[in-house]
């Protein structure tokens, strides 16, 4: 191994003439080593990114929007306090908190916004949320009576600030008839302003729940729904199903499944696209390493007549030029992953920057985050430099066999 070793490093060091087709040989393996450190670093920026929206997604959005509701579809729930310790006591579930939702409209002198007002509890929703982490102004477990949260789109549409009035349109329903009543108008200040990113801003109004049992005429023992915490938020639809069987009321079974799946599944798509698309790009780079070897194979085939003649064995020939792909591979795979890195690390800042510089941020107003997060998983890392290696060392095989084909004979004849 020590004389391949020695053998491939003085090959390489006459590759590296820039005279003819050495010099021909030479760009050849250097666009493959190129080839494979884009792919390299491409992938552990691109994971590392992937990652980061999935981080987070459970860490900054899950802890927000509910995880699991159940929502009575006629008739509102009566004595929530019991069903909430039910609820709370199942298996799996971390909190649990009632809430009352209601569509509406938000009123600022002539300006209308439509909203999804919440009567929520202040004791309990900081057991089930925590949207106090993303709010301006009065928290949520302070919230007095004629207190709204908004969200930051909302404020803006209006042109509010904190301590203005605001009016909610609240719709009215005849039970007996169920006709649409003229809409009940609930003048409110506002307490807190809500600035998660993303689409809950455009809707969210919070409001304290006995507020909204009085605006809807409920008693102070009826909600129209129960939210839980649970504690795999993956797991959410299996225990949404599990511990809803526990609740003698007619509910239907909501999990973020439902309102948010489709963003996580597109998160994992995209992560398999980028595994696939990456890997391949790793590949052909790869296999770069191929033509460069044949043409230095065929180049040296009077070196490897004379080592041959000389006593060589076929491994010491073959163990030569997998040592010549492989040390193509390992430069590529070390820069590569130093830059990738070093990417990953620096991206969120690189985009904000980038952002400032030209005054558009495509995430604004798009996703839940208005930033490009990036969670640098070494695991990624590990599996892109052990793939890349195996892709590089099964290129080398065919050419380094075609080494030890070499007939002397015929080589030194000629």
């Amino acid at each position: 191994m020590l004389l391949s070793a020695f053998i491939s490093k003085r090959f390489r060091a006459h590759s590296g003439q820039k005279d003819g087709q050495n010099g021909f040989v030479s760009f050849i393996a250097k666009a493959s080593t190129i080839g494979i450190l884009l792919g390299v670093a491409v992938l552990i920026v691109a994971l590392s990114v992937i990652n980061g929206f999935e981080q987070q997604l459970v860490h900054r959005l899950l802890s927000v929007v509910p995880q699991v509701e159940y929502v009575a579809p006629n008739k509102p729930i009566n004595n929530w306090q019991s069903k909430v310790a039910l609820l709370r006591s199942q298996a799996g579930v971390t909190g649990a908190a009632p809430f009352i939702s209601v569509n509406g409209m938000a009123q600022y002198k002539s300006e209308l916004k439509a909203v999804e007002v919440r009567g929520v509890s202040p004791e309990f929703e900081n057991q089930v949320s925590a949207l106090n982490q993303f709010t301006e102004g009065r928290l949520v477990s302070q919230l007095q009576q004629e207190d709204v949260l908004l969200g930051q789109q909302i404020v803006n549409r209006l042109g509010l600030k904190i301590g203005d009035p605001v009016t909610l349109l609240i719709p009215q329903i005849n039970q007996q008839s169920n006709t649409l009543l003229a809409p009940k108008r609930v003048s409110l200040n506002l307490a807190g302003i809500i600035k998660m990113g993303g689409p809950i801003d455009e809707t969210a109004a919070f409001i304290r729940l006995d507020k909204a049992q009085s605006v809807l005429s409920f008693d102070e023992n009826q909600v129209t729904g129960l939210r839980l915490q649970v504690e795999d938020v993956f797991a959410a639809h299996q225990t949404a199903m599990r511990v809803g069987q526990v609740i003698p009321d007619y509910v239907y079974v909501s999990s973020w499944f439902r309102t948010q799946g489709s963003l996580y599944q597109d998160i994992q798509m995209v992560r398999t696209i980028v595994y696939i698309v990456v890997f391949l790009i790793i590949a052909v780079a790869s296999f770069n390493i191929v033509s460069s070897l044949v043409m230095e194979v065929r180049e040296k085939q009077a070196n490897i007549a004379i080592l041959k003649t000389m006593g060589a064995q076929d491994s010491t020939i073959l163990a030569t030029f997998v040592m010549q792909g492989f040390t193509q591979a390992l430069i590529g795979v070390i820069l590569g992953t130093i830059i990738g890195v070093m990417l990953a690390l620096n991206i969120s800042e690189l985009f904000t920057w980038a952002s400032n510089l030209f005054g558009d941020n495509p995430l604004q107003g798009v996703y839940f985050i208005e930033f490009l997060p990036s969670k640098l998983v070494w695991q990624d890392i590990v599996i892109t430099v052990i793939v890349t290696f195996v892709l590089a060392i099964l290129a080398t095989l065919y050419p380094a066999w075609q080494a030890t084909r070499v007939d002397p004979a015929k080589v030194l004849g000629n």
